[in-house]
């Protein structure tokens, strides 16, 4: 039976983040395998690789794994043939350009002639074109927002998540450049066999990330007020609604998204409900 060869980062929070999506899709493997840079799934048929981040864009072009899980930033600076076929939301930065913080910025005027240090030059070439700015850029591999600190470069083009590291290094982000994501990746001629493979273990991760977006929400309400909560609480169709004991009262069971809950939860009191408990969804499908 064919495999499908998935490869994802071999360490960092990428790699954590991966693992634990595989996971809770109900994929079984030898995690102690990881340090053989190859593992098995025992309950479908996935091969895992484990691999540099920065190798698995070429390692999908060249079809040796069928599908990756990288950052979007990788995809990006490579440039190489191949397939988003899913977003997966998690590992969210951006990348931007910052310089010394006693610096005044002027605009991308700014940039002219300066000496910018990066890990990213194809995506930052690629910018510089768009806006007709002519910079020289330092490639290094790591450390880089040392680079003005040392005297080898002016400002930087680098990942930023929460932007602590570039404060540490009295550095200040003054243009974001691109969003980059978790994201699924193809090889762009995947036999019809492993396509069936892809699609099952999609409709998986999908399953997934609904359920961590949404939470299982129940309530009493008064029955006056049932249209105006419903209204609230659409849920994946219809809410469900059962009459209570105490005459004039209903139960209310639905599902509410993460990002809209206390919002909606101070409407609910508004309108009398009670006895709000929210419960959180395992895997949900549509």
């Amino acid at each position: 039976m064919e495999k499908l060869k998935i490869a994802i980062q071999k360490e960092g929070r990428l790699s954590d983040k991966s693992l634990q999506l595989i996971q809770e899709s109900g994929i079984r493997h030898n995690q102690d395998s990881k340090r053989k840079l190859i593992s098995l799934g025992e309950n479908f048929p996935l091969e895992i690789l484990y691999l540099r981040d920065d190798d698995i864009p070429q390692y999908v072009a060249d079809a040796v794994a069928d599908i990756g899980i990288v950052g979007e930033n990788e995809v990006m600076e490579k440039g190489l043939n191949v397939v988003v076929v899913e977003r997966l939301g998690f590992a969210r930065c951006r990348l931007s350009l910052a310089i010394p913080q006693s610096e005044q910025y002027t605009g991308l005027s700014y940039f002219n002639g300066r000496r910018i240090a990066t890990s990213y030059p194809g995506i930052l070439r690629q910018y510089l074109t768009r806006n007709h700015l002519k910079a020289e850029i330092h490639e290094i591999s790591g450390s880089v927002e040392i680079a003005p600190g040392i005297g080898l470069a002016d400002a930087i083009f680098d990942i930023v998540s929460t932007g602590s590291t570039l404060i540490s290094n009295r550095l200040k982000e003054v243009e974001v450049v691109t969003g980059s994501e978790a994201i699924v990746i193809s090889t762009p001629h995947l036999s019809m066999a492993k396509k069936k493979l892809l699609d099952k273990v999609l409709f998986r991760f999908q399953a997934v990330r609904r359920s961590k977006n949404n939470k299982y929400i129940l309530l009493n309400a008064p029955n006056k007020n049932l249209e105006k909560i419903v209204k609230l609480l659409p849920g994946m169709k219809s809410p469900t609604v059962m009459p209570l004991y105490q005459k004039g009262w209903s139960s209310l069971h639905s599902v509410v998204n993460e990002n809209d809950f206390w919002d909606i939860v101070e409407k609910l009191k508004k309108y009398g409900a009670q006895g709000i408990l929210v419960i959180p969804i395992e895997k949900m499908i549509l």
